[in-house]
C-alpha cells in the first residue's frame, strides 16, 4: 500500500465517479486535503441535500427538487411537442443549446433484449398515458443511434401508429452510436431542426 488507509479509501470513493481513473482519484483526493474545513462542510451538505431532494419529476421524470421540475410548470412551453429521452442528462444538453420550446419526456434507459429490459423497464406506460390526454401531439425521439436505440424508437412508433400522433426523429446527421449528452450545440441544435417524421 502506497497511501495511508484513510487517503487509500478517499481515493476508492472517487474511481467510483464516472470518467475518473486511478490518477485523476488520485489528485483528488490529494487536493481534498487542502481544502478549507468550512468548504469541506458544505460540499458534505451539498451531496446529502442533492441525494434527499432530487427526485423524478412526477410529469415527465426529469431530475428536479421539486414535485414538478421547471420546464414542466412553464406555461410558455409546448405541451404538445414532447421530446422523448434517454435519461435526464440529455435534458441538460437541449436546455443549454436554448432553442427548444416543447417539454420533456425521460425514459428509464431503453429497450435492450439481450439485457432483459422491456418496455415496462423503462416507462413507456407513462409516456403513453401522458400523450393520450394532448390533443395533436408531436413525439420528437432523440434517442442514440444504436441497436437498443432503434429497438426503442421502433416500439414508440408502433405504440403510436394508429393514433392522432406525429411521430419524428433526431436528424441522422449525428454520429452513429453518439450519445446526446456529449454532442456539442450546433449539431444538436441542427439535428432538433431537421427531425425526420417516422409516423
Amino acid at each position: 500500500m502506497v497511501y495511508p488507509e484513510t487517503l487509500e479509501k478517499l481515493i476508492k470513493f472517487y474511481k467510483k465517479l464516472p470518467s475518473i481513473g486511478e490518477k485523476s482519484a488520485e489528485r483528488l483526493a490529494l487536493a481534498t486535503l487542502n481544502i478549507d474545513d468550512d468548504v469541506i462542510a458544505d460540499f458534505i451538505q451539498s451531496l446529502s441535500t442533492a441525494k434527499e431532494k432530487l427526485q423524478p419529476c412526477k410529469i415527465c421524470n426529469n431530475l428536479t427538487d421539486k414535485e414538478i421540475c421547471d420546464i414542466c410548470a412553464d406555461e410558455n412551453r409546448n405541451k404538445n411537442l414532447i421530446c422523448v429521452i434517454e435519461d435526464y442528462k440529455s435534458v441538460f444538453s437541449f436546455e443549454k443549446a436554448g432553442r427548444f420550446n416543447g417539454v420533456y419526456h425521460v425514459l428509464n434507459g431503453l429497450i435492450s433484449p439481450i439485457n432483459n429490459v422491456g418496455p415496462e423497464d423503462i416507462g413507456i406506460s407513462s409516456l403513453v398515458k401522458r400523450v393520450d390526454s394532448l390533443e395533436n401531439p408531436e413525439l420528437i425521439l432523440a434517442l442514440k443511434s444504436s441497436i437498443e436505440g432503434e429497438t426503442t424508437t421502433l416500439y414508440i412508433k408502433k405504440i403510436f401508429e394508429k393514433k392522432n400522433v406525429v411521430v419524428s426523429r433526431l436528424s441522422y446527421g449525428l454520429p452513429m452510436g453518439a450519445e446526446i449528452d456529449y454532442l456539442d450545440i450546433m449539431t444538436l441544435d441542427k439535428a432538433l431542426e431537421d427531425r425526420k417524421k417516422i409516423s
